[in-house]
């Protein structure tokens, strides 16, 4: 990789907290409450300058992190990828991308992580490779019938000549699920074109992945997400099934299904792998955690967690759940009486690589089109920032008071709204294009984060930056809200200092009268939340303050307003 000039190191001024977790050995259950901060690496930090995000910018930018005080870094995939979905389609699953860095700079991240008190959690993609992977190479070469094509999901078209294909599946991004190649056979794809699907009836993918998991863990890597986990298994008996009104899948699809029977989603057989890979975690001291990403209603997603495969799974009823007290309070209950029956510990998260920010999404009216409205530059309706950041920060709030780990996405630590108006030209997500244009996609969550008030990427990197920073990204910047009495970071820093004290036991108990439109719930010994998801102020409960996500006002906790209270 061609060195190109570095910027100045970027240290933050404030040191790591003192009371750094536990994540040694003789911890091994440390993600059952954990905070994990997720690294999108081409948006979070450009070490060469190229105007990508790099695995040695994400090294420097490490103490951000160790500041904020999450105890577990995420980084998505950063393998070798012609980025046709962001890079979730792996050439090779056990290698770094060039651009984004080699193994030794890998092997330095953890090494930093670690000195540093953090944990490393890496994506896994083990539903599809990319077309690029040398497999499906060999496949592609080797012709209908050969041993090399048993490793992908290859079938004959129907129609006289073989010219449709096989089955009526949809594809996430839209049209068909198959892909024809010039000897005339298709392959499965459930993503993009580019992401053939894996036959995990064949033992040569099996090994594979346990040698990947190997790999990274020999490395130093403490857990997995694993993506699109519902996903590996598929019923490929013959003949295969249409699915009519369900060909597009996804987890309304599931309903007119017995459980575990979805041709491609959800399969019984599934849980046989995550059975196989737990074994591998827990030949590590400690044993390797993950956590799935499983689309999926929540008894069944329960499955997945189980302490004999993943022991976590994925929640995003919360990300999906409106701003509405009644509607949070069940998500939140039925959430934790599901992790309970899993045996594992509740997931929460508000924002990703893939949603629309929540200090935006938060202020849409119910039932808004989030893709009309990003096709509307985000005039559609018009969101108001400032009313949009304070329900975003009453909602971190209410999330880090949950039992359970919480996940934080890449600058919602900073308030970053959605970039909805981002010019289609410069558009990179491949949604756009395999769309027809008809979904914008969701570059406007991934634009390079802002560390500086000022400069080409307001200290993103040396130069530019892959996508367009808005200029009001300078006073959402690391430099100008570090130190800042009230702002969204010192708001953060202060949350997980005091979480991290305050946490006691893995329950809450509900106040059993509360006014309309508030939440309130006690954890462990006199710790108490309260957020007032109404539009009037409500009376604040007994208590001495330990943080607001808001001032307060004579006594009572404003609209859109969450408090945490100790007794």
């Amino acid at each position: 990789m061609t060195d190109r000039p570095t910027a100045p190191d970027p240290r933050p001024p404030h040191p790591a907290p003192d009371a750094t977790p536990d994540l040694s050995s003789r911890d091994p259950d440390w993600w059952r409450q954990a905070v994990v901060y997720q690294i999108y690496p081409r948006s979070f930090a450009d070490a060469d300058g190229d105007g990508l995000g790099d695995l040695r910018g994400i090294t420097r930018r490490l103490t951000h992190l160790s500041a904020l005080g999450v105890d577990a870094l995420w980084l998505s995939p950063f393998y070798p990828s012609e980025l046709a979905d962001g890079g979730y389609d792996v050439a090779d699953p056990r290698d770094v991308d060039p651009r984004l860095g080699t193994l030794d700079d890998f092997d330095a991240l953890v090494r930093e992580a670690h000195r540093l008190g953090l944990k490393v959690i890496v994506d896994i993609v083990p539903n599809h490779t990319s077309h690029q992977h040398v497999w499906f190479q060999e496949a592609l070469r080797s012709g209908p019938g050969s041993p090399a094509r048993d490793r992908y999901v290859f079938r004959d078209g129907r129609g006289g000549s073989g010219e449709l294909p096989p089955t009526d599946w949809q594809s996430v991004f839209g049209g068909s699920a198959w892909q024809r190649v010039p000897d005339g056979q298709w392959y499965l794809h459930l993503f993009a074109a580019e992401q053939p699907d894996l036959n995990w009836d064949h033992p040569d993918v099996r090994e594979d992945f346990r040698t990947t998991l190997r790999f990274w863990s020999d490395r130093g890597v403490d857990g997995f997400r694993v993506d699109v986990a519902h996903a590996l298994t598929k019923d490929l008996e013959e003949p295969l099934r249409d699915l009519g009104d369900h060909a597009a899948g996804g987890e309304t699809a599931l309903v007119d299904f017995a459980p575990g029977t979805h041709p491609f989603y959800d399969r019984d057989e599934t849980h046989e792998i995550y059975r196989d890979w737990r074994k591998i975690f827990d030949t590590y001291t400690p044993p390797r955690t993950a956590v799935a990403e499983a689309w999926v209603p929540g008894a069944r997603r329960a499955l997945y967690a189980r302490p004999d495969e993943l022991g976590q799974a994925f929640n995003f009823e919360y990300l999906e759940a409106a701003w509405d007290a009644d509607e949070l309070r069940q998500v939140i209950t039925d959430s934790l009486a599901t992790a309970l029956a899993a045996g594992a510990s509740a997931t929460w998260v508000l924002s990703n690589h893939d949603v629309v920010r929540h200090a935006s999404r938060l202020m849409l009216p119910p039932g808004t089109d989030t893709n009309a409205w990003l096709l509307s530059g985000g005039s559609a309706p018009a969101v108001d920032l400032e009313a949009g950041l304070r329900r975003a920060r009453a909602a971190t709030l209410l999330m880090l008071a949950l039992p359970g780990s919480a996940y934080v996405y890449q600058g919602e630590e900073l308030g970053l709204p959605e970039v909805a108006d981002l010019p289609t030209s410069v558009l990179q997500d491949p949604i756009w294009e395999q769309t027809g244009h008809v979904r914008k996609g969701r570059d406007g969550c991934r634009v390079p984060l802002p560390w500086t008030t000022a400069g080409p990427s307001y200290g993103f990197g040396a130069n530019g930056a892959w996508l367009p920073q808005p200029p009001s990204f300078a006073a959402y910047a690391v430099e100008a809200q570090d130190g800042a009495e009230g702002s969204t970071l010192e708001l953060y820093r202060t949350a997980l200092r005091l979480r991290r004290r305050l946490i006691d036991g893995e329950t809450l108990s509900w106040a059993e009268e509360t006014p309309e439109g508030v939440l309130q719930f006690d954890r462990g010994d006199g710790w108490r939340c309260v957020a007032n998801l109404s539009g009037a102020p409500v009376p604040l409960p007994a208590g001495e303050v330990a943080l607001t996500s808001a001032p307060l006002s004579g006594g009572h906790l404003p609209p859109d307003t969450t408090v945490w209270l100790t007794r």
